[in-house]
């Protein structure tokens, strides 16, 4: 079999990112996106047929299609010669119709405009009391943890509920996930995290209070298990992207003082600026499908059983689609971008995140005007797991007192 966008030599090419730019996808992935937009990855002999699809339209289109499955147990990951195990309760990424759209009608409904205004008030003042804390300690600091992390974990505790005097704990739990080396301190992190939320689930119930999650447990069928598996996805969706979010994004805008200060010295640009950079940056760089049924795509033929990698990154990089896309220009209109996803699946928090970052970037770079990296740019620690939402570990910055 032989098309425009197929070859029948295998590749497994590197996953890493452009070693001249840390916000640019793979070379050899873009490079497969111009020559073969549908390649056939190396797999383990006897394995279904996994396959590689860059291009913007084929992934739009994936990502819209019922025929490719994101539940997790119908995917081949060939790097671990297996499929995935089935997600967990309350993880809405990986359910299909109609378990997918059940979960989806509850939340959809929770994300009220009246909500989204009242969270939008939280988000300026927490972000202004972050910005006051960054101050008094004064430079250097590292942005993740004095910024970046915490604005976005105050978040959370404000949507779910989480009691004042719980708050630092709760902090406690994120810091550990965002920052522990040990892969076992994140994972008992991780677990005494989800019992905590399973017990505020329940305790909403018998005392809610104006939160989602108290909506959900007075206004919804979920079950005890179901409200604590919706707690823990809610805040695994909200953390760690939105984190990256602001401290990459920083990064970026610091390491380009041309747009960095167009953004400073124009309010306008606030709603532009946050949807190039979802664009320009994609931290959740790649995503998997499970091919449910035969089915042709973009001329080439796939089979029941096979799995597609879709790169997000790529995709939001196709000269296709974006004219000069590896430039971030905070004046495009990146309206169309893939950075929350298509389709059924699109982010149900992407208005909350679109808002924490606006507030966020814009509050900094007014307060900071001389933020700067407080080390060359070459030393700023990245998140390369292909696993991990990429981003970077720590942004040593630092500033003129005034």
């Amino acid at each position: 079999m032989s098309n425009a966008y197929y070859r029948d030599e295998p590749v497994m090419p590197s996953f890493d990112r452009a070693p001249a730019c840390p916000f640019d996808p793979a070379p050899e992935v873009t490079a497969l996106r111009a020559e073969q937009p549908i390649a056939r990855l190396a797999a383990p002999e006897g394995a279904p047929g996994v396959w590689l699809v860059t291009g913007y339209g084929l992934v739009r289109q994936i990502l819209a299609d019922p025929r490719f499955s994101s539940r997790y147990e119908t995917q081949y990951f060939p790097m671990a010669g297996g499929h995935l195990p089935p997600a967990p309760v309350g993880d809405l990424t990986g359910m299909d119709a109609p378990q997918h759209t059940r979960f989806r009608k509850i939340l959809a409904g929770k994300f009220t405009v009246r909500r989204m205004n009242l969270l939008t008030e939280r988000v300026t003042e927490i972000t202004r009391e972050r910005l006051d804390a960054m101050e008094r300690q004064g430079p250097p600091a590292d942005l993740i943890e004095v910024f970046a992390l915490p604005v976005p974990a105050l978040m959370i505790c404000e949507l779910l509920g989480v009691p004042y005097e719980e708050r630092d704990q709760f902090q406690t739990y994120t810091r550990t996930l965002s920052d522990a080396p040990e892969p076992e301190a994140q994972y008992a992190a991780f677990i005494e995290l989800g019992k905590y939320l399973q017990d505020l689930a329940v305790a909403k119930r018998a005392k809610p209070t104006d939160d989602l999650l108290s909506d959900l447990a007075t206004g919804s069928d979920l079950t005890d298990e179901e409200l604590g598996g919706v707690a823990a996805f809610l805040f695994g969706a909200g953390l760690d992207t939105t984190t990256n979010m602001l401290a990459l994004g920083t990064f970026a805008l610091l390491r380009d003082p041309a747009q960095l200060a167009a953004l400073r010295d124009d309010p306008g640009l606030a709603d532009s600026s946050v949807e190039e950079l979802l664009r320009y940056l994609s931290i959740a760089a790649t995503g998997m499908r499970g091919v449910l049924e035969d089915v042709e795509l973009g001329g080439t033929q796939l089979k029941a059983g096979d799995t597609v990698f879709i790169a997000l990154n790529a995709a939001n990089r196709d000269p296709a689609k974006f004219a000069d896309p590896d430039m971030l220009d905070l004046r495009r209109s990146a309206a169309g971008h893939l950075a929350f996803g298509h389709g059924i699946h699109q982010c149900l928090g992407q208005q909350l995140a679109r808002v924490e970052m606006r507030v966020a970037f814009s509050a900094l770079l007014t307060r900071f005007p001389t933020l700067r990296l407080a080390v060359p740019d070459e030393e700023v620690p990245l998140r390369t797991d292909p696993a991990q939402i990429y981003g970077v570990r720590s942004l040593p910055v630092t500033w003129d007192r005034a």
